[in-house]
């Protein structure tokens, strides 16, 4: 697992994706920084996270579009998985990854706190959530992309099939509470039960629940292990 994280790793820097998705990334944030905290002396870091969340929902897409599509294109998968490294450890290994990729790409945003405390007041409890709940979410959005990866051997209908499904999440969020369906009044809190941004929202405010960290943990584990499921399935079907 730690090979297969190395490799993935070192790929995201060798080709342009990971400094795409830096750039963009740290270009937008600097200006949500700018124009919504420094020019309105504001030391909430919540909207700022806000507003990357659905930023991070378009960018996913060119993060983990290639992590299993491209191997299956080349039919290096096959090298995979008839080498020691089991499918779990190589999902895994792929996933934490791109994790990394997001945790690098969070560090200059750091940069934001210094300022906050040096000329404003930070509530270093809220800011600890803001991060904590933000890296969460954005590793439930990479397990997605991950196992949208696994089903194409085409990068780009890979990052297709990862915005549509992220899409549907956020759409079910803004509609679950105002569905009205006879005999299933108990579907909206279904919807805002299972909704990632639900949980999010928490961690926004600087709250910090056990019960969240474990369900974007939980979140995680399932959406890897279905696709552990499908790359074994194509094994099998194709051997």
């Amino acid at each position: 697992m730690v090979a297969v994280w190395k490799r993935e790793l070192q790929a995201y820097f060798f080709t342009p994706i990971g400094y795409v998705f830096m750039g963009v990334f740290l270009l937008v944030g600097g200006y949500y920084f700018a124009f919504g905290n420094v020019n309105r002396l504001s030391s909430d870091l919540g909207t700022l996270f806000g507003n990357l969340t659905s930023l991070f929902m378009l960018l996913v897409p060119i993060l983990t579009m290639r992590v299993l599509s491209e191997e299956r294109k080349n039919k290096t998968d096959q090298l995979l998985l008839t080498s020691p490294v089991s499918v779990g450890s190589m999902v895994v290994g792929k996933f934490l990854a791109s994790c990394s990729v997001l945790l690098i790409t969070l560090i200059p945003t750091l940069f934001y706190v210094i300022v906050i405390a040096v000329y404003g007041t930070p509530y270093w409890g809220e800011i600890f959530t803001n991060y904590l709940g933000f890296f969460l979410m954005g590793c439930c959005y990479i397990a997605i992309g991950v196992l949208m990866s696994s089903l194409s051997e085409n990068q780009v209908s890979a990052a297709v099939l990862t915005f549509a499904v992220n899409l549907f999440l956020q759409i079910l969020e803004y509609m679950g509470p105002s569905l009205s369906i006879p005999y299933m009044s108990w579907l909206p809190s279904v919807f805002s039960w299972l909704s990632l941004y639900t949980r999010y929202y928490d961690f926004s405010a600087g709250m910090l629940s056990l019960a969240n960290v474990l369900y974007f943990l939980s979140f995680m584990a399932v959406v890897l292990f279905l696709t552990v499921r499908v790359i074994d399935k194509r094994r099998w079907s194709e051997g």
